[in-house]
C-alpha cells in the first residue's frame, strides 16, 4: 500500500468518525450555511429564534442536568432506583400523574428521562411520565382555562394522565415478555428493566466533592448530558423556526374543520409535525372551535402535538432506541385520537 493511499484511507477514516460523532452539530451549520445564501433574513431569524428557545429552557435544562450529574457522583442513583422496584403499576399511575402537573416542558424533561432510565428505573413508570409532561403543566392548565374553558383544561389534564397511565401499562405488558431490556441509545446510560444501578449496587457519599473520581465523574456526566441536549435541541429548534417561517398556522389549522370522525384522525395526523407550541395553538384552535370546528378534534390536535412536536419528538429519538421511539410515536397518536373521540363524546352529551 503506498503512502499516497494510506493518507487517503485515513483521511477517509477520521472524515467517518467526524460525520458521525458531529454529524448534528454539522447538519444545523450547514442549514444556517444555506439560509445565509439564499435567504440571508431567515438565517438570522433562525439563529435568534433557537438561541431565544434554548435560553427559555435553560433553567429546566440547568436543573434537570444537574440532578442527573449529581445522582452519578453521589451513588444516590441507586437509591432512586430500588423505590421504583415492586410496585410497577403504582410507580406508572404516579409517573403520569407527575408529569401531568410537572412544569418541565418536552425538553426540559429529556435530562431527567435519561438519569431516571440510567439509574434503571423501569421504562414502564419512565414512559408513564415522559407521555404526560409534553401535555399538561400547570402554566398550561391556566392558560387553557382562559383562553378554552376550565371544561376543556381539566378533560386536557386527564387525558395527559390517561395516556401516561395507558402508555406506562402498554410498556409494562411488553417489558414482562423480555422487550426494552436496553432502551437507551448506545453511549447515552445503562438502563432497563432492573437496571444497572440495582444490578451492580454502589455506596452513597453524599460530600463527593471530596472524592476526585466522583468529582470527575460529576464533571463528566454534566458536561456530556450538556452536549448531547445543546446539539439535538439547535438543530430542532432551527427546524422549529423555519416550519414557524414558511408554513402558516392558519393554512394547518384550517383543515381541522367540520364534524364526524373525519376530522379527529386528520387532526391527530396534523399534530404530528406541529410546529405550534401548545400556547400558541390554544387561541387558534379556539377560533376554530367558535367557526364551528368539533371540540374533539381541537382536543386531538392539541394532544398530538404536545407529544409529538419537533423538539419532543427529536429529543426522544436522540435519547431512546428506535423500537422505543417507534412505540413513543404509536403511544401519543392512538392516545390522541381516542382523546379526541372520548373529549368529544362528552361534549355532545346535553347538560
Amino acid at each position: 500500500m503506498t503512502d499516497m493511499t494510506l493518507v487517503t484511507s485515513g483521511l477517509w477514516s477520521m472524515m467517518r468518525h467526524l460525520w458521525h460523532d458531529q454529524r448534528v452539530w454539522l447538519a444545523s451549520v450547514l442549514i444556517l450555511v444555506a439560509l445565509l445564501i439564499f435567504d440571508s433574513l431567515q438565517a438570522a431569524e433562525s439563529t435568534v429564534f433557537a438561541g431565544k428557545a434554548l435560553l427559555n429552557t435553560a433553567p429546566f435544562l440547568i436543573l434537570s442536568i444537574a440532578i442527573a450529574a449529581w445522582a452519578g457522583a453521589t451513588g444516590a442513583d441507586n437509591l432512586i432506583a430500588r423505590a421504583f422496584v415492586g410496585a410497577p403499576l403504582l410507580m406508572i399511575g404516579l409517573g403520569a400523574l407527575a408529569g401531568a402537573i410537572s412544569p418541565f416542558c418536552s425538553c426540559g424533561v429529556i435530562p431527567l428521562i435519561a438519569a431516571l432510565l440510567a439509574m434503571g428505573v423501569p421504562l414502564s413508570a419512565v414512559m408513564a411520565f415522559w407521555l404526560a409532561s409534553p401535555i399538561m403543566d400547570p402554566s398550561m392548565f391556566v392558560l387553557t382555562a382562559g383562553v378554552l374553558d376550565l371544561e376543556f383544561a381539566v378533560a386536557k389534564t386527564l387525558a395527559a394522565i390517561g395516556l401516561g397511565v395507558v402508555g406506562g401499562t402498554v410498556v409494562h405488558l411488553l417489558m414482562n415478555h423480555r422487550a426494552f431490556t436496553d432502551p437507551l441509545r448506545e453511549g447515552i446510560g445503562n438502563g432497563g428493566c432492573g437496571g444497572a444501578t440495582i444490578r451492580a449496587p454502589k455506596p452513597v457519599v453524599w460530600r463527593f466533592w471530596i472524592d476526585i473520581d466522583r468529582r470527575e465523574e460529576f464533571g463528566k456526566t454534566a458536561l456530556g448530558t450538556t452536549l448531547f441536549l445543546a446539539k439535538w435541541l439547535t438543530l430542532a429548534f432551527i427546524l422549529e423556526s423555519l416550519m414557524l417561517a414558511w408554513i402558516p398556522a392558519e393554512a394547518v389549522t384550517a383543515t381541522l374543520g367540520g364534524q364526524g370522525l373525519l376530522p379527529i384522525a386528520t387532526a391527530t395526523l396534523v399534530g404530528v409535525p406541529a410546529y405550534l407550541n401548545g400556547y400558541a395553538a390554544l387561541p387558534l384552535v379556539g377560533g376554530l372551535i367558535d367557526q364551528g370546528m368539533a371540540p374533539g378534534a381541537g382536543m386531538a390536535f392539541l394532544v398530538a402535538g404536545g407529544v409529538t412536536s419537533i423538539p419532543a419528538a427529536m429529543a426522544v429519538w436522540a435519547l431512546a432506541r428506535p423500537q422505543v421511539f417507534a412505540l413513543y410515536i404509536v403511544l401519543s397518536l392512538s392516545g390522541a385520537f381516542v382523546s379526541g373521540l372520548l373529549f368529544q363524546f362528552w361534549s355532545a352529551i346535553p347538560i
